[in-house]
């Protein structure tokens, strides 16, 4: 699928609405359903090793994606804090720290 990459349209829509920054220095990759589900996308090792040499520290990838990552060298890997995401959700945790739940109730509470 050649979708846009969504994750980066919710992440900057939960930041201005909750005023909350979002934390440096992360990238992170694959497209997001509807309901919130963090789907594949291929040219992980790629992706990895080109947001390595730019300096990102932390990665975001789909779960389904796991094995993929096997396949990027060790040198790089270590080099990174790499997470797996299932869910939105899982992906809001790594970004803006806490519970996805306490920004849902800042939305609510901005409107």
């Amino acid at each position: 699928s050649s979708g846009i990459n969504a994750e980066y349209g919710v992440t900057a829509l939960i930041s201005l609405a909750t005023n909350t920054p979002v934390r440096p220095n992360i990238a992170m990759t694959g497209e997001i359903s509807l309901n919130g589900k963090v789907l594949p996308v291929g040219g992980i090792k790629e992706k990895i090793i080109a947001a390595q040499r730019s300096g990102v520290t932390c990665v975001i990838l789909p779960a389904a994606n796991k094995r993929d990552y096997d396949d990027v060298p060790e040198k790089v890997r270590q080099e990174l804090e790499v997470h797996f995401a299932d869910n939105y959700r899982d992906v809001h945790g790594v970004i803006f720290g806490g519970r996805a739940e306490d920004n849902e109730r800042m939305v609510k509470a901005s409107v």
